[in-house]
């Protein structure tokens, strides 16, 4: 299983699985261990001025010569898709090619087939009556971690706005500070609210209309990368405090 062979849950296996790797690129990977529709994944993406077809020979002959069934999809000029089953391991490696700025492109992908994440819900993110579409992220690093969260809403920007206010104020987040910012003709607003050493960054556009998009990250103060979401978390309770002195003048008179 991945949560074995990434050495990260159970007994660590004496070498670590790695996303497939194409001969003489710089691979960087995309955040740690990602945990993308319930289940456990790496990803890395690389560049090569090599032909997309040479690339995607490369991963079908080496994967096939050592037995795994691998299947070849795409045009093989602006697009492709290599993907290979390992069976005993119980994981998937894939790889998505795309040609651009005269470079082939590739990301390059590790899933598991076997093990899957706690079904526990992503700490300090909303979920909203009339939601179409949810797709939830998050990194494997805990409890200095993120989670994320992408929403297709019904209902105008205005409208989703303040329902997410108002969830994340009943989950015991205040808000920190707001901005607009005009795109392309469009809309778009982001909201930062904190509670103790939590911080949560939403940003809403408008699609359509009567139609809007929650993009939602979540982080912890106590983050390794040092994310500098201490000061929302202060200027929160600041806030708060001001309020609650400004109720209690307002009833003493």
């Amino acid at each position: 299983m991945l949560g074995c062979a990434l050495g990260a849950f159970g007994p660590a296996r004496a070498a670590e699985q790695q996303v497939p790797v194409y001969p003489g690129t710089v691979h960087t990977r995309i955040g740690n261990d990602l945990v993308i529709g319930g289940e456990y994944y790496r990803l890395a993406y690389f560049t090569t001025t090599d032909p997309m077809k040479k690339v995607v020979a490369y991963f079908a002959q080496k994967w096939r010569d050592e037995g795994y069934p691998t299947v070849v999809e795409g045009d093989l000029e602006d697009e492709a898709v290599v993907s290979a089953l390992f069976t005993r391991e119980g994981l998937q490696r894939g790889v998505v090619l795309r040609t651009h700025a005269g470079k082939t492109v590739g990301f390059t992908a590790l899933r598991d087939l076997w093990s899957r994440p706690p079904k526990t819900p992503p700490q300090g993110l909303v979920k909203l009556e009339g939601t179409l579409y949810s797709q939830d992220l998050a990194t494997r690093d805990d409890p200095g971690g993120s989670q994320n969260r992408t929403s297709l809403v019904t209902g105008d920007l205005n409208d989703v706005q303040r329902r997410v206010d108002a969830e994340l104020g009943r989950q015991g987040f205040s808000p920190v500070r707001s901005t607009v910012t005009k795109l392309g003709g469009g809309t778009q607003v982001t909201m930062e609210h904190a509670r103790k050493g939590e911080q949560v960054m939403t940003t809403i556009s408008e699609v359509d209309e009567g139609m809007s998009t929650v993009l939602q990250t979540w982080v912890g103060s106590d983050r390794p990368d040092a994310v500098p979401n201490d000061d929302a978390v202060r200027k929160s309770r600041e806030s708060y405090e001001q309020e609650q002195k400004a109720k209690a003048k307002g009833a003493g008179k």
